[in-house]
């Protein structure tokens, strides 16, 4: 555990960790302070920050569990201490870690009598169990445990809906996405008179996947994206028509558009933002996702002529990503 002594910062705005801890491996906690903030400012971005927190930051989950061997969810197997359903619940609770886009495939094979745990997953390079001792299933007797695990990444909650799932056999888990457990944030004002200035604390607590410096780093940028409409607003044309605002959006091309906001140093934003955030349809999305375009930083390095080079990509496609972007 780190503390350090909390020091009023009197000039340039800055934070700084304060206290952090690894309560377990599925529990972290840190702690950090803003100053020096302007009285009100300490609670506008305690409340924005708090709900980016616990709302926004993406984490991994087991969706899915498919076993031809299942006949269904709350039945129990010869050989197997646990219902079908005690197992479903104990998958549910495994904490990953990961780099993943989209959906991938992981898989449980082995042959009791043994216990079952999270490290007997196999999983894909790009994720990572948290904690390994996670319990799974008690088997009893000479029996080959073999289930199939759909893994995904994404935000909130997922509640499972039986009907979005047609195979037989399979199983949708509810998943919660979000790495950070809890969130608070709390505000001291220092100063005499009408010179009074705040700090900001922001207590963390996440489930392991990543840090609460981790998570304030997302938070933060997520933040930041929000505002990146705003900031671009130099970049648009008003005119006066009818006693109203009338907005043009000059044309421009990917690559037009990536020296502008380069020069406003907006790269880090860019690679922060998935193309699944997008409103892109799901052909357009897979197509762009075989040809390794992950972020919006990747679209932005394509021109016309590159996207239309890409397999089964139309002239349509381009038009609807310009109007996205």
């Amino acid at each position: 555990m780190v503390r350090e002594k909390v020091k009023v910062s009197t000039g340039t705005l800055q934070w700084k960790c304060v206290e952090s801890r690894a309560d377990s491996k599925r529990l972290y906690y840190g702690r950090f302070i803003l100053s020096p903030l302007m009285k009100g400012q300490a609670d506008a971005i305690g409340i924005a920050m708090r709900r980016v927190l616990l709302g926004e930051i993406e984490g991994t989950c087991i969706t899915r569990a498919k076993s031809e061997k299942i006949p269904h969810e709350y039945s129990t197997i010869v050989g197997i201490q646990e219902s079908v359903h005690e197992i479903l619940m104990n998958l549910k609770e495994i904490v990953l870690r990961s780099n993943l886009y989209g959906i991938c495939d992981a898989l449980i094979c082995v042959k009791g009598p043994r216990y079952v745990t999270a490290q007997d997953i196999l999983l894909p390079p790009s994720v990572e169990i948290v904690d390994k001792t996670q319990h799974i299933a008690s088997l009893t007797e000479p029996i080959d445990f073999c289930i199939g695990l759909q893994i995904e990444r994404s935000r909130g909650y997922n509640i499972k809906t039986p009907n979005n799932f047609q195979d037989e056999n399979c199983y949708p888990i509810d998943a919660v996405f979000m790495p950070v457990r809890n969130a608070n944030h709390s505000i001291q004002s220092y100063g005499n008179g009408n010179e009074k200035q705040e700090i900001l604390f922001i207590e963390i607590w996440t489930n392991g996947s990543l840090t609460p410096k981790e998570a304030l780093h997302e938070a933060s940028r997520s933040l930041i994206d929000l505002f990146i409409p705003f900031l671009q607003a130099a970049d648009k044309n008003l005119h006066f028509e009818n006693n109203q605002y009338k907005v043009t959006l000059p044309f421009f091309t990917c690559h037009d558009r990536l020296a502008k906001l380069t020069k406003k140093k907006k790269e880090i934003a860019l690679k922060s933002i998935f193309i699944d955030q997008s409103e892109l349809s799901p052909r357009i999305y897979n197509c762009l996702k075989k040809s390794n375009i992950h972020t919006l930083f990747d679209l932005f390095h394509k021109s016309q002529e590159d996207l239309m080079k890409i397999e089964h990509f139309r002239l349509e496609d381009v038009k609807q990503i310009m109007d996205i972007l």
